[in-house]
């Protein structure tokens, strides 16, 4: 455990931000794999579905969550998906 006192404050700020990244990397994960369920199954709301996926993308990308380039990667994944072209 840090000694000084601006570490201390370090150590906290740095798990609020381990457990906020977490928490949108595995959201990212879980909607992107409902998205790929719902295509296969052929269900109408797909749109709604992406456009959500793609906010939450752009949401993690802006915080610093995940990188610029990373972002894009998956929301052209998405477009796909949505689309009716179903590549995991």
């Amino acid at each position: 455990m840090a000694n000084i006192k601006q570490q201390k404050k370090r150590i906290l700020i740095s798990e609020r931000q381990r457990v906020r990244n977490l928490r949108y990397r595995s959201t990212i994960k879980t909607l992107t794999r409902r998205l790929i369920e719902a295509s296969e199954q052929g269900e109408s709301d797909l749109t709604e579905r992406a456009r959500a996926l793609e906010h939450l993308i752009d949401r993690a990308a802006a915080e610093g969550v995940i990188h610029a380039n990373n972002a894009a990667r998956k929301k052209s994944r998405v477009a796909r998906i949505a689309a009716g072209a179903v590549s995991a």
